[in-house]
């Protein structure tokens, strides 16, 4: 034990570690935009529908650049890969802002957007392939802990903070600028300073077959396709919620001020737990920490979380709590990244193709989901239905067993 350095002793791999704080500074950097940009445009001039699409099509190319990141990271290694997103994000920022942005040109806009979506999922997830790759399988569950805590940290928090300072000092236009030196940056740390090398397949691999390989897969090992339902359902509730929960918490003597720090402090707990449910995942193992933490703790949490203002007469800190516990839970699905991979002992770049499409779904599922569901069950059923599907992944995860033979 003696011999371990700090960061193995916490649980991230010492190869990795400037890998590690390179993510947390490139999505800090990719999240500058996020609590503004949709209010910022349509204030100057945009509709909400025209808003809504640019977010749309923005997601999508997310979920594509998410699938490709697997296996882009297996058949040309992850440094490559990683670069590649770093570029597309540069050119996407790059056209957004001086012809987007600049003079309110929306074709523009969507056309940047729409690049600028390649990037983070490029960069980010095929550095989670070489950590699957990299990482000791007893603390593979840590490790990932850690990617998705500097993730979701860099994303949701220090973006958030970082451009509440930035937007009064030096403007909208300029914040997003200032976007590309922080992702510039955290490149620096995670392709440069990070010395680590990933042997990719043989030259003579047909680079075609690895492109099928991240679809086929789920053909070989139909448990890597219940992992990624699974991955989907985690954090469809995510972005279904923003869509409806501000109204329904105003008609409950909730400001928007207060749902935001109801929001963020989610966010907080969330990012919080994701290390907690790495230890306890490597500990308890896998599949039962997202069995009964992720999805029945979710399920649970989803509908004391809505029913808080009914059942505690508008209680703000019974809400905050509610919130907090679905946020904390949230993070109980943390171990899936370590366990999907680990179902194959070859093709872990095709599986985290799955994986990462998986993640990249919910930023439109969700709200599609809502748009379908609301005006014909309301917001109580729409409640009911998350709640349900995140007991569908607990049934779901219950299948997805690693088969020790299989990998020897």
């Amino acid at each position: 034990m003696s011999n371990l350095t700090f960061s193995q002793r916490i649980g991230m791999p010492n190869n990795l570690k400037w890998g590690y704080l390179g993510i947390l500074i490139f999505m800090m950097g990719d999240g500058v935009e996020q609590g503004w940009l949709s209010p910022y445009l349509v204030e100057h001039g945009m509709s909400i529908q025209q808003s809504a699409t640019l977010f749309t099509v923005y997601g999508i190319t997310i979920a594509i650049s998410s699938w490709f990141s697997g296996v882009l990271a297996e058949s040309y290694g992850p440094r490559k890969s990683m670069l590649m997103g770093l570029l597309l994000y540069i050119i996407g920022t790059i056209g957004f802002v001086s012809m987007g942005m600049a003079k309110l040109d929306y074709s523009s806009m969507l056309l940047f957007y729409a690049i600028r979506g390649f990037g983070y999922p490029l960069f980010a997830y095929s550095f989670m392939v070489w950590v699957t790759y990299k990482a000791p399988q007893n603390m593979l569950g840590r490790a990932v802990g850690w990617f998705w805590f500097v993730f979701t940290g860099g994303l949701n928090v220090l973006g958030a903070y970082y451009s509440s300072w930035a937007l009064e000092r030096f403007g909208y236009e300029n914040t997003l600028w200032s976007s590309i030196l922080w992702v510039l940056v955290g490149a620096f740390f995670a392709l440069v300073m990070n010395k680590d090398k990933f042997e990719t397949k043989p030259a003579n691999a047909s680079k075609s077959g690895e492109w099928l390989n991240g679809l086929t897969i789920v053909k070989k090992e139909p448990k890597v396709l219940l992992g990624g339902i699974v991955r989907v359902i985690n954090t469809t509730a995510q972005f279904a919620f923003p869509v409806f929960l501000p109204l329904y918490m105003a008609e409950h003597g909730f400001d928007t001020k207060e749902w935001l720090q109801i929001w963020g402090t989610i966010f907080t707990s969330n990012i919080i737990f994701n290390l907690i449910f790495g230890f306890v995942g490597d500990r308890l193992g896998w599949q039962n920490t997202i069995i009964w933490f992720g999805g029945v703790g979710c399920a649970i949490t989803t509908v004391l979380f809505y029913y808080a203002p009914i059942w505690f007469d508008g209680s703000y800190w019974a809400v905050m709590a509610a919130g907090i516990a679905w946020g904390a839970l949230l993070a109980g699905y943390v171990p899936l990244s370590a366990l999907v991979p680990s179902l194959v002992k070859e093709d872990k770049g095709a599986a985290m193709a799955i994986l990462n499409l998986g993640a990249g779904l919910p930023v439109f599922i969700g709200p599609a989901l809502v748009g379908i569901l609301i005006g014909t069950i309301g917001s109580a059923g729409v409640i009911w239905v998350l709640a349900g599907l995140y007991l569908v992944s607990a049934v779901l995860t219950r299948f997805i067993t690693i088969d020790k033979a299989k990998l020897d």
